[in-house]
């Protein structure tokens, strides 16, 4: 069992603030309140916040991918598995609703500020895509795996921007319900959704 540092509580601090109320608007004075160590400790392990980011994004691409092999683990077909996709929806319900899509937040906001992170924030949306490109082409769908599995990512970050917008927690289950649905006709081999539609 690992102990948890004064680096990780750090990180952890950040990741919640960033998420709740966006990278801009949290400063050192936020973190360091949250973590309750002081300014040169602080500094000890972060010269910058910009920093901070960077190991929160490298903490939640560790996160997902963890998240991952479980979903790989957990269960056989890959029809399963992207139901498990899907379900984070439903998990994550209350904190959608109050703040929306973390990984989609995140981005968004650094493509706003057209902050040199960007690019390495992204790459949570694409071990996803790999990931569900991956099941979908498992579940017999290789001529389409990668429209399908943009077109579920797009869908839940819909759901997700609408959900937090409405506060709608109705909404979610309906839309979960729609996604299980189009996800078994998909499996049946129907409803492809192909570039020239």
């Amino acid at each position: 069992m690992t102990s948890t540092t004064t680096r990780d509580l750090i990180v952890n601090a950040a990741d919640q603030l960033f998420y709740r109320q966006g990278f801009e608007q949290t400063s050192f004075a936020h973190i360091a309140a949250v973590v309750a160590i002081s300014r040169g400790n602080f500094y000890h392990h972060f010269k910058s916040k910009d920093e901070i980011l960077d190991a929160v994004i490298a903490a939640r691409l560790q996160a997902t991918q963890q998240m991952l092999d479980r979903w790989e683990m957990a269960s056989k077909q890959p029809v399963d598995r992207i139901r498990s996709f899907i379900q984070i929806l439903l998990v994550n319900e209350d904190k959608i609703k109050r703040y929306g899509c973390p990984v989609g937040t995140l981005c968004t906001e650094l493509a706003k500020l057209g902050h040199g992170a960007q690019a390495e924030a992204n790459r949570l949306f694409t071990l996803f895509r790999c990931w569900l490109r991956r099941q979908f082409t498992l579940l017999g769908r290789k001529a389409d795996a990668d429209v399908l599995a943009m077109h579920l990512l797009a869908r839940s970050q819909g759901v997700a921007t609408l959900a937090n917008a409405f506060h709608d927690e109705k909404f979610i289950r309906q839309e979960v319900r729609l996604l299980y649905a189009w996800l078994d006709s998909c499996a049946q081999g129907d409803g492809p959704v192909t570039d020239d539609a």
